[in-house]
């Protein structure tokens, strides 16, 4: 029975669909005003592997992923560019696009943009004016808080001790510091459209409650974003779509916890911001969401250039192992005659049950990896049809689990061949040196000189080039 943390009740509760056989998932998409980073990254890369599980157990999954397009933060941006908003938000959907398709993050369902649902949202705020907890102010509309007696039940913040404790800045049209805007009054320069309440454009909070109730109803099954939404956004989220509808909203949130950059919080004030377009340059793309699954979803990760050399690593023996059970078996493709789910299957589908801990997945993985390494070894090549038949299981249950985590989607062979392409590119090797010197290495060997033989290993080894004496030659390859 798969298990999830449920941020409104604290704890984990077994997942039961409002339908049987089919989840609807809403998850907060990026502000698009700018390159997206690698905060940004790991929220995608955690609920496309949440929604990919979800579909590899047989689910029907509506996922809905949005843009927000309209926003202080985009206006301002293009004031400063001298652009229009809708050009700048459109460069970056597009870079958002490109770089997600890079790191191999399966689109959404629905990807609705905020500006495509003016119509929905201004529905929304109509109907909370209707049942009282709205109000319009100087051609502002805010949301009033005090009128939704749960709101703080999603944050675990009171009302009253906000208040007592407060440092909001004083808006005079509100009635309560901490109402919050619904409808902005429209400003010179700024996008703008008709409503009851004059000409005007939405706010943030509303955007998202007119959007994943428009496509997935006044309840549905689960709500996902970075811990960083769960106050104010999605605590609004909460009191806006129950205010407006009369029932409960989402049944489910799920929030993903934050990258920090060798172990510092990613901010612009420490100028330590990692785009992803700049890491994708340095880092197999696999790697990079191998690492960003590595610890569990609600925990940090910590970026540091050790940690993805560890993830590249780790990517390169499953790799390893699929291509020496290639070598043994032969290629294959991906259905044909694939055996049913092994053991390997059931135990990651065992960890990912446990509220999605792709981290004891994945350590299920390389423990697989070590065992069927040194299985091979026993064997080396001599094994029968028993063998093979086991050889067989694991390469399939490697797959099936690949397409959940969004890796080895690549040939063994290929992955290898361009991954010594990258690091030829990316460290500078001199191939012509490199040949050079296993050719004298070979020829010390010949000679018995085995000091020689070593000092030149070692002078390879220097230059990150591992190799590796075999029957037929002397190979290698980069570390």
């Amino acid at each position: 029975m798969l298990k999830i943390y449920n941020t409104l009740k604290r704890k984990k509760e077994n997942f039961e669909p409002i339908e049987p056989g089919k989840v609807g998932i809403y998850v907060c998409g990026p502000t698009v005003y700018d390159a997206s980073h690698i905060g940004h990254a790991r929220s995608v890369v955690v609920f496309d592997v949440v929604v990919r599980y979800f579909r590899a157990i047989g689910y029907e999954v509506t996922y809905v992923r949005n843009f927000t397009d309209v926003d202080d933060k985009i206006i301002n941006r293009a004031a400063e560019l001298g652009v229009s908003t809708s050009e700048l938000s459109k460069k970056y959907i597009k870079e958002f696009y490109e770089e997600m398709d890079v790191l191999k993050v399966e689109r959404a369902s629905i990807e609705p943009k905020a500006t495509d649902h003016i119509g929905e949202i201004i529905g929304v705020i109509e109907r909370l004016i209707s049942r009282g907890h709205a109000y319009e102010a100087g051609g502002d509309v805010f949301f009033a808080v005090e009128t939704f007696k749960e709101y703080g039940k999603l944050s675990g913040r009171r009302l009253e001790e906000m208040q007592a404790g407060a440092r909001v800045e004083i808006d005079k049209k509100k009635r309560n510091p901490f109402d919050f805007v619904l409808w902005k009054g429209a400003k010179p320069g700024e996008p703008m459209w008709d409503s009851p309440w004059g000409k005007g454009r939405p706010g943030w909070h509303i955007e998202c409650s007119a959007m994943s109730t428009h496509f997935l109803g006044h309840n549905f099954d689960i709500h996902g974003g970075g811990k960083d939404l769960i106050f104010p956004h999605h605590e609004n989220e909460i009191a806006q779509s129950e205010g407006a509808f009369g029932e409960r909203f989402v049944n489910v949130w799920i929030h993903n916890g934050f990258v920090r950059i060798d172990q510092e919080k990613m901010s612009k004030s420490l100028g330590n911001i990692l785009m992803i377009k700049e890491i994708l340059k340095q880092y197999h793309p696999e790697a990079v969401r191998l690492f960003l699954v590595s610890n569990h979803y609600r925990s940090p990760v910590d970026f540091t250039h050790q940690s993805m050399v560890e993830a590249e690593a780790g990517l390169e023996k499953i790799y390893g192992l699929l291509h020496r059970i290639e070598e043994n078996l032969g290629s294959s493709e991906r259905g044909d005659d694939e055996p049913g789910p092994g053991s390997l299957w059931k135990g990651f589908c065992q960890a990912m049950d446990d509220d999605f801990n792709t981290a004891r997945g994945i350590g299920l993985v390389f423990e697989t990896v070590r065992q069927l390494n040194r299985f091979m070894d026993d064997i080396d090549g001599k094994g029968g049809k028993q063998d093979q038949a086991k050889l067989v299981l694991i390469r399939a249950d490697l797959i099936r689990i690949g397409g959940v985590l969004g890796i080895l989607t690549e040939a063994p062979s290929q992955f290898f061949e361009q991954r010594q392409a990258d690091l030829l590119q990316r460290k500078e090797i001199d191939v012509a040196l490199v040949e050079r010197l296993i050719a004298e290495r070979v020829q010390a060997r010949q000679a018995k000189d085995w000091a020689a033989a070593d000092r030149i290993r070692d002078k390879l080894a220097a230059m990150d080039i591992l190799i590796e004496d075999r029957a037929e030659g002397t190979t290698w390859r980069i570390k």
